[in-house]
């Protein structure tokens, strides 16, 4: 029997809170691993200081009685929706303060953890599981939570110590990350030009009160969409996912309306900067986007096999091949 083409690689998914993997490289998590890569997601965080943000849930004694618990179970069937393995990391929910993050989130949470310290439990994990890839967010979060900064900083400190073999040999044998990659499903291209495409088709846009935030957002910070990931067979998976997270998630909402599926039709990838590349191919053009299409491109596996220059993830179907199939997924069918 022929092995999948992805076995023996590895995929490590760095997120803040849980539910951010499910709205971030979610559905590229899920072709890997249909692929035979094995994925794992660490979250920083519980999620104790979330919000009950689902109309539905606001009035249930297990959701208002013991948040942290219900948010660990929703994890456990996210994981399970995208076929990928899952760790806590074990930090404590910052929360999101209206002003200062270095003032007003609590003493102990995981933004106040020096890196140093932080980092500890991410490095036995990358050395214990050795990705040749790790996702994480940019040096601004994605969008500005104090965890997701802390997530950048400390996911790049752990695995520049988990290389060197003089740092914390109690933690493990050292293991070298090959390539790490930025989340950048939040880009303000990606979101400005679903919004101008569902008004070109006479659709009316869910986006249209968040696009001075967008604007805001790409002016601070260049985003490189280095590498765009083919993965529309696997935005079902991915919003089954989301969906998990009840507590955080309304299926009513806005976000999982009709134009979810004209979103899907516009702009049917996933996409992630190349933030380190240790491959020794060709380095990219920094100025140029859709560079990438596989985030395994040129990566060596264990047996010294690599990975070819120009990847081998398989395109998905095009998307008029999907539309008989594709709904979006009720409340109700994430728990049948």
């Amino acid at each position: 029997m022929t092995s999948l083409p992805y076995h023996g690689l590895r995929l490590l998914a760095v997120h803040a809170h849980p539910d951010d993997e499910s709205s971030k490289g979610a559905a590229t998590s899920a072709k890997y691993a249909s692929l035979g890569a094995r994925v794992l997601i660490a979250t920083m965080t519980g999620g104790e200081a979330g919000d009950i943000l689902n109309p539905a849930l606001l009035q249930s004694p297990k959701a208002s009685r013991d948040i942290a618990g219900l948010r660990r179970e929703e994890m456990a069937t996210a994981a399970a929706a995208l076929g990928a393995e899952h760790v806590w990391v074990g930090h404590v929910d910052s929360g999101l303060p209206d002003g200062d993050f270095d003032n007003q989130t609590p003493p102990g949470c995981f933004y106040r953890v020096p890196d140093e310290v932080a980092m500890l439990p991410l490095v036995h994990i990358i050395r214990t599981f050795r990705p040749q890839v790790v996702t994480t967010y940019d040096e601004l979060g994605g969008y500005p939570h104090p965890d997701h900064i802390k997530n950048h900083a400390v996911t790049m400190a752990a695995v520049e110590a988990a290389a060197d073999a003089t740092a914390h040999p109690e933690l493990g044998e050292p293991w070298q990350v090959q390539k790490i990659y930025f989340n950048q499903d939040l880009s303000a291209k990606k979101w400005i030009t679903i919004h101008e495409k569902m008004l070109e088709a006479g659709l009316e846009s869910p986006f249209a009160d968040h696009l001075e935030d967008f604007k805001k957002r790409d002016n601070q910070r260049h985003n490189w969409l280095s590498t765009r990931i083919s993965c529309s067979e696997f935005f079902s998976a991915r919003d089954r996912a989301l969906l998990s997270h009840a507590t955080q998630i309304d299926p009513e909402g806005g976000f999982f309306s009709a134009s979810r599926k004209a979103a899907r039709t516009y702009w049917p990838t996933e996409e992630f900067e190349l933030a380190l590349d240790l491959t020794g191919r060709e380095p990219l053009n920094r100025e140029l986007d859709f560079q990438e299409t596989d985030l395994f491109a040129a990566v060596t596996f264990d047996d010294g096999r690599r990975v070819p220059d120009e990847g081998m993830l398989p395109d998905s179907p095009p998307a008029d091949d999907l539309d008989a199939d594709y709904a979006v997924p009720t409340e109700s069918d994430t728990r049948a």
